[in-house]
This record gives structure tokens, C-alpha cells and sequence, in this order.
């Protein structure tokens, strides 16, 4: 009696102003559906989702992709801009968030399989930049003022969507910082030149001091893990 439809949907909750908006096909009439979320399926879960149908389409190819462009134009104006907004994907151009944990996730592989920038030694990159810089290419192709230009709307983004450092209280942030110098102060390097080991900002003012590339260092791993073994023991090493 009754045929499957085509139509385009906003999910909203209950509890909290976040919104979903989505197209379905049914499988048969009436179909219950509340969307396919993926990264943000936690607010399915954790609140009360309501569904409101706003246009329905002819149920045929070309009322579907009619209902992905006017779904693509609904979402493109609130993508991104919009915390509230819980659509990770515009016609094919995924989210901050989605790209984000994407590069996380491949710097993570590279690690784990020292693969990539992980497979090159530190003095290699350094050499790399420095040519770079020479040459004039890539973020040294930019002037200064387009730099800080860049510099200024990423970080008005990064307010307005409460995300990266605007997203943290001073507390979190004091603690970050700490975490940082610690993991750094416990690095043990070496000079490839002279065999001296010491901390990175130590190993700097050392090799500049008798006018040797700062680039000429690497990790050095045994001093490392003897550093870890004393720190276990209630050993200092110096």
C-alpha cells in the first residue's frame, strides 16, 4: 500500500543544541531510521535524538542525487563554523576533526614501523629545512606577512570552535607544558663530532660555543636507557 520513500532529515536532541542533518533511501515504507553517525555516535547514545523529515524526493536515481546536492548545500553553510553541527562530512570533504585524527593516526604508523620523517635522521631534516630555506620553496616561498596573516585566521578559527588551545583551561595548559619540559629535560644527546652527551638545550649552547653545527647530534640511546635505569635506581646521572 504504502511505497519506500526519499527524503532529507534533521536530527536534533533533547538535552543539547547539537544537530545532525542526513538524506535516507527507505528499504520499505516507514523505515526507522536516526541517521548513521560515526564519529559523533557518543551523542546518539548519551542524549535524545529527534528526527524532523523536511523533503521528500521522487524514488528514483535522480531523486537521490537531488537529495545529496540540497543535503551538501543545507550542511556547507554550518561545516565546519558551527561546534554544534555534528555532520563530519560535506560532499566528500571530511571534517577538521576527521582530518585531525586521520594524520594522528598515520604519524602513529609511521612511528610504530619507523617509516617516513621517523626513517630519516634529525640532522638529515635540519639539512633538509636549511636547503629549503636557501632554495626559497615551500613555507619559505611565503613572505613573513602572509605567514602571520595564515597565523592569525587559523587561531580566530581555533577561538571560535573552542578547539586546540581555546579549548583548554590554564590548568590544562600549565600541565602540558610541564609534561613537555620534562620529555624534553630527559632526552640524552650526542654530539657526532666530539662525543658529548647531554640534554638537547644543553648540547646547543655546547656545540655553539665552539662552533659546531647544531645539526651534527643525534639521539643517543644508550645514555638514554642508562639515564632510565639510574632514574629507577634513585641514581642521578649527570
Amino acid at each position: 500500500m504504502y511505497s519506500p520513500r526519499i527524503y532529507l532529515y534533521k536530527i536534533t536532541f533533547d538535552e543539547v543544541p547539537y544537530y545532525y542533518y542526513g538524506v535516507k533511501k527507505e528499504k520499505y515504507f516507514n523505515e526507522e531510521y536516526w541517521g548513521s553517525p560515526y564519529t559523533n555516535k557518543w551523542c546518539w547514545e548519551l542524549y535524545t535524538p529527534k528526527k524532523q523529515i523536511l523533503q521528500f524526493f521522487d524514488f528514483t536515481d535522480e531523486g537521490w542525487v537531488e537529495a545529496q546536492k540540497i543535503e551538501n548545500r543545507l550542511i556547507k553553510p554550518f561545516y565546519n563554523s558551527d561546534k554544534w553541527c555534528l555532520n563530519e562530512n560535506c560532499n566528500g570533504i571530511l571534517s577538521l576533526k576527521i582530518l585531525k585524527k586521520a594524520g594522528k593516526k598515520s604519524a602513529e604508523t609511521h612511528k610504530n614501523n619507523n617509516t617516513g620523517l621517523y626513517n630519516v635522521p634529525l640532522y638529515k631534516r635540519i639539512e633538509s629545512g636549511k636547503r629549503a630555506y636557501e632554495l626559497g620553496v615551500g613555507v619559505h616561498s611565503r613572505t613573513k606577512e602572509q605567514m602571520s596573516e595564515d597565523g592569525k585566521k587559523g587561531a580566530k578559527k581555533q577561538q571560535e570552535l573552542c578547539i586546540g588551545i581555546h579549548g583548554k583551561t590554564k590548568e590544562q595548559m600549565s600541565e602540558d607544558g610541564k609534561k613537555g619540559a620534562k620529555k624534553t629535560n630527559s632526552q640524552r644527546w650526542i654530539c657526532i663530532e666530539t662525543g658529548f652527551i647531554s640534554n638537547a638545550g644543553a648540547l646547543t649552547h655546547y656545540q655553539r660555543v665552539r662552533n659546531i653545527d647544531t645539526s651534527k647530534r643525534k639521539l643517543d640511546e644508550l645514555a638514554q636507557e642508562h639515564l632510565i635505569l639510574g632514574a629507577l635506581s634513585g641514581i642521578i646521572i649527570s
